[in-house]
């Protein structure tokens, strides 16, 4: 340890996604190695995930949930000006999130910076103007993250970048072991076929598609689909359910923060999203021996259900097809798929991430 330099951990907005997963176990395993790390954000409810090693920096605003994004994003990037000027420019910024503005603040002060993409360019840069600007600055990070391997071909090709590439990081025996908790939801224990979705209630994450496809297989099947998650869409999601009378059979769940425990008592988890970065459920749920069927959206779900050999992947958007499969699902012919992806899920280990994590931040230190 005894670096000589302060680590500033760039992340304005904590929720509650795979991002944030990532983010605790790399930076919990980094407090093991690295002296002086420092949070820079938004949000201080999310501290007990951290080890208590780890100094945050956050504003002193009242009622913190209320405010948006950008908001944050303005905000944290003023801290982090005042921390790079107060430590006479004695430091690095390792940034998760508003990661092309705080690349410029780095480049106009001098300062060295690891950005970590988590979300594929085909969700954020289809502005012309946006391009230029991402085009030009991209290429003054010192290092650029990605998480899969088709994210680092399309992020190299569009801003002729260099990235490197590290795996997502899952801490597997944790999974597991949170996942044998009891469930007191009742409709888990129906004998439909319990479908399953995760994620924020936004137009990225597509839930519509996926009840629609519901909606077709309750034609032919018993099925129960169980949607967890918050965010902004959740009221129209409801008065569809309710316009198209599927209240029986679709459920909204709400956030929960061990999620484990529900994907180990499903049969089918379904991922309807337009572009992720690398979808962290789907390992989750490879871990817990889940079918998958899911979108073929930019990028990850193709690497990780192998073309399609570990699981379904179906053109975005399309609920005919999604519905399809959920008729005909037949959990012994798919228990090869199943297994396979479980045998794979090796190469995930927190572990090995967190270690590629530390080579690099330890270059600037």
């Amino acid at each position: 340890m005894h670096n000589t330099k302060k680590l500033f951990i760039f992340i304005p907005s904590i929720e509650d996604g795979g991002v944030e997963k990532n983010l605790y176990i790399v930076t919990n395993f980094l407090t093991n190695h690295i002296d002086n790390i420092n949070i820079i954000t938004f949000n201080t409810d999310k501290k007990k995930k951290f080890s208590n090693k780890v100094n945050f920096i956050c504003t002193n605003f009242s009622n913190k949930k209320n405010y948006g994004r950008y908001f944050k994003y303005f905000f944290c990037l003023i801290l982090l000006i005042k921390e790079i000027l107060n430590n006479k420019k004695n430091c690095l910024v390792f940034s998760w999130q508003a990661n092309i503005y705080s690349i410029i603040v780095c480049y106009f002060l001098g300062i060295k910076i690891i950005s970590r993409s988590n979300t594929s360019p085909s969700g954020w840069s289809k502005n012309f103007f946006k391009n230029i600007i991402f085009n030009f600055f991209l290429k003054k990070a010192d290092t650029l993250i990605v998480n899969s391997l088709s994210f680092k071909k399309e992020m190299d090709k569009k801003f002729n970048v260099r990235s490197k590439l590290i795996l997502n990081p899952f801490h597997i025996s944790y999974i597991k072991k949170k996942s044998n908790e009891k469930i007191k939801n009742l409709f888990f224990k129906n004998n439909a076929l319990k479908v399953l979705n995760i994620g924020r209630f936004t137009d990225q994450k597509d839930q519509i598609t996926l009840i629609k496809a519901a909606a077709i297989a309750l034609k032919k099947i018993n099925l129960k689909l169980f949607i967890m998650g918050k965010g902004k869409l959740e009221e129209s999601m409801k008065n569809y359910i309710k316009k198209n009378n599927l209240f029986r059979y679709v459920h909204i769940i709400g956030y929960k923060e061990n999620p484990f425990k529900y994907i180990k008592r499903s049969d089918i988890f379904v991922l309807t999203s337009k572009f992720e970065g690398f979808p962290n459920v789907l390992v989750e749920c490879q871990i817990l021996k889940k079918y998958i069927i899911s979108t073929d959206c930019p990028t990850g779900p193709r690497e990780i259900l192998q073309n399609g050999n570990l699981g379904g992947l179906v053109k975005i958007g399309d609920h005919n097809s999604i519905a399809e499969i959920l008729i005909n699902f037949d959990k012994k012919k798919e228990i090869k798929k199943i297994n396979k992806a479980y045998n794979l899920v090796k190469k995930y280990d927190h572990k090995k991430s967190c270690i590629l994590y530390l080579r690099e931040i330890k270059k600037y230190l």
